[in-house]
């Protein structure tokens, strides 16, 4: 099936297949994305609403910014039209279990609810009768409703091991926690974690039908249950603690889907590198220094860490260093997430990256 926005996605597809398995198909996964050269439907942009709540919830408004996007962008390689909302935290299990959100255009942040000493995660549950949720589910209906033959509906992105805990608890609180209690640290984190089992499955029994596969806020697709593993909370922590702690739940949570990829986000979180590559159902990691930071190349050691252990490897970098890449790296479970300035610049980057690709 081609889509609107992408006639081979189909050919596409087959790429990720190939990849997810560690398969070699003569050059690396590359998303490159750019301005369409004929704009499908040339429309304005859809104005920003008065109202930054309005912005994250108006379904009208949010596809038309979703049309908008596809219409005037090119998808080249293994990138594709993706239907989303946003990730503000609107659709997240921090939002579901009444953590307060405040929105602005850019983002949202949660105040959090169990900031007490005494507190006891058990006793919270998801309102599935709450206004999140049922936004929610809303949402991912007009999603899958929306995408037939244009684009493919987004899961979402509703919390990672860590960083859930760290909304509801506040971070700081739970700096502290991991410190002097790291069993009930661990405890939430696996009560957390089979919450957000009941959740994934919720939602991709609504979008698997859509295209036998999901996708999430992270730029892959895979023919199953996909979903990027992370913890940023990792950041400010040791290793022996990551290991200890959260590393037995991101395995479970591994062990859940069918294909996943680990975000690392932060060069402080580089350090748990050596332990993720020790994962037997996780197939691929993302090395991210994040904002600020020289680019992924510049951290060669730890590219090679997750080449070496067998890892599919996802970085995103300019266009202007893919050769670059090709050269340092194999193309084997390598993926590329890049951009271009003009459509025809991300064609000959797609067949150049065929001939720098080795293995």
């Amino acid at each position: 099936m081609s889509l609107a926005y992408k006639d081979d996605w189909e050919e596409a597809k087959e790429r990720y297949r190939l990849w997810w398995n560690g398969k070699y198909f003569g050059r690396c996964g590359l998303w490159v994305t750019a301005p369409r050269e004929k704009i499908i439907h040339n429309v304005p942009p859809p104005p920003n609403p008065k109202d930054p709540m309005d912005y994250w919830t108006n379904l009208d408004l949010i596809s038309a910014r979703n049309e908008y996007h596809f219409s005037h962008t090119f998808f080249g390689g293994e990138a594709f039209p993706k239907w989303t909302p946003g990730y503000a935290g609107v659709s997240s299990i921090s939002s579901f279990l009444g953590s307060p959100l405040y929105l602005d255009y850019v983002t949202g942040w949660h105040d959090p609810i169990m900031t007490g000493d005494d507190w006891d995660i058990h006793k919270y549950k998801i309102n599935k009768s709450g206004k999140w949720w049922q936004f929610t589910i809303e949402m991912l209906n007009r999603a899958v409703k929306e995408s037939v033959r244009k684009c493919i509906p987004c899961i979402g992105a509703f919390g990672g091991c860590g960083d859930t805990l760290a909304s509801l608890r506040d971070t700081m609180n739970l700096l502290y926690d991991v410190k002097d209690c790291p069993e009930k640290v661990r405890d939430a984190e696996e009560y957390l974690m089979d919450m957000w089992f009941d959740v994934y499955d919720t939602f991709y029994e609504i979008v698997r039908d859509a295209d036998n596969g999901s996708t999430s806020w992270f730029g892959l697709w895979a023919p199953g249950k996909f979903y990027p593993t992370q913890n940023d909370f990792s950041y400010m922590i040791s290793p022996k603690m990551f290991r200890e702690i959260f590393l037995p739940v991101i395995q479970h949570q591994t062990e859940f889907l069918d294909y996943s990829v680990y975000h690392v986000d932060g060069i402080e979180a580089f350090a748990h590198v050596p332990a993720l590559c020790e994962l037997p159902k996780l197939q691929a990691i993302q090395i991210l220094p994040g904002a600020g930071k020289p680019s992924p190349l510049y951290y060669e050691e730890v590219l090679k860490i997750v080449q070496s252990a067998g890892k599919n490897l996802h970085i995103s970098i300019a266009s202007n260093e893919v050769e670059k890449a090709l050269d340092m790296l194999s193309a084997k479970g390598l993926f590329i997430e890049t951009w271009t300035s003009t459509e025809a610049e991300a064609r000959e980057l797609i067949k150049k990256a065929e001939t720098w690709s080795k293995v």
